[in-house]
């Protein structure tokens, strides 16, 4: 891997930030942000991304190349829980394995947009349509791992095959607020256009890497503390938690080359394969699947996938990219 790539995604202000979270749990600092504001960061960076790539959706248009790459969000967020599933059983429980598939199924938000601040530093451009094939690979993989649950679980008396509702389920997987605030955010980017997009750019555009810093910061301590847990779950989850986004990032970057996506949409592509939801999938699951343990699934997604992916994952996949020249 190029050392100047690793490094320069590590020197920059948030993931430098996200280190400063991590090292202020480690020497047991009282540093904390209040609770209600990592919330509304969260909020914040969802809106932002989501407007600025309606706006550009409607810059660029949709094209045939474009159709192509949200057919294949989609195809990922749903074949990858499944592939996930059966290598997960090999170890866990079925409640367990589907929970933990489905959370790489899906994808985070904060790992595509510190893969966009890559990009920026090295003034390769990206499509906005890439923001509404994040949206589109939020949903799939809650749905496939409550149905796996739903196969492999076989109910003990007659009257517990519905054990929730499909209308719940269906409501948290595509109306839970991080997705709902992200699509209507390109909706919203769509119909506004370039007008829309003079009035809030100092606002989505200008404040938008302060805003992600603080919100790494708080990701950084919060990461830190979920190692401890980690630690109970022995190497295979650990190993898991590694390589399995680097085997979807490049199954991803396979997928890139096929339909010819530039470089930009290329890595912006694998890196949601590779990422693992900490934030929709957990809440989802919580309801459906409360029999699976989230402190494995969650400390899985955020205490090992989410740096893993921000200060090596993204230049080596960057890197798998200019070596087969996608």
């Amino acid at each position: 891997m190029n050392s100047s790539l690793l490094l320069s995604n590590i020197l920059t202000p948030p993931v430098l930030f996200f280190f400063l979270g991590m090292l202020a749990t480690f020497v047991k600092s009282d540093l904390e942000i209040p609770q209600p504001l990592p919330k509304l960061f969260s909020l914040y960076l969802l809106l932002s991304i989501g407007f600025k790539g309606g706006y550009e959706i409607t810059e660029s248009g949709i094209n045939l190349q474009i159709t192509f790459t949200l057919l294949a969000a989609i195809f990922m967020a749903s074949i990858v829980p499944i592939y996930s599933f059966f290598i997960l059983k090999l170890k866990l429980d079925t409640y367990n394995a589907a929970a933990i598939a489905a959370t790489y199924g899906s994808i985070s938000a904060v790992t595509f947009i510190t893969a966009q601040s890559f990009l920026k530093i090295l003034n390769i451009s990206s499509g906005g349509h890439m923001v509404a094939a994040l949206a589109l690979m939020e949903s799939p993989a809650i749905i496939v791992g409550i149905v796996l649950v739903k196969i492999f679980i076989k109910s003990k008396e007659e009257g517990e095959k519905e054990k929730f509702s499909w209308g719940e389920v269906l409501r948290e997987a595509f109306l839970n607020g991080s997705v709902f605030l992200l699509v209507a955010s390109v909706m919203v980017g769509v119909i506004t256009g370039e007008k829309g997009w003079v009035k809030l750019h100092p606002f989505t555009e200008d404040i938008f890497y302060g805003v992600l810093s603080f919100f790494l910061l708080d990701m950084g301590m919060v990461a830190a503390k979920r190692f401890k847990e980690l630690s109970k779950t022995g190497y295979f989850l650990i190993i898991f938690g590694v390589l399995m986004p680097v085997i979807n990032a490049i199954i991803g970057i396979m997928i890139s080359k096929l339909i010819g996506m530039s470089e930009g949409n290329a890595l912006l592509f694998s890196v949601l394969c590779a990422s693992a939801s900490y934030i929709a999938v957990p809440a989802a699951m919580r309801m459906t699947v409360p029999e699976a343990n989230p402190s494995l699934y969650v400390s899985m997604a955020l205490a090992i996938t989410f740096p893993f992916n921000i200060i090596i994952g993204i230049p080596l996949y960057f890197n798998i990219i200019k070596a087969i020249g996608v």
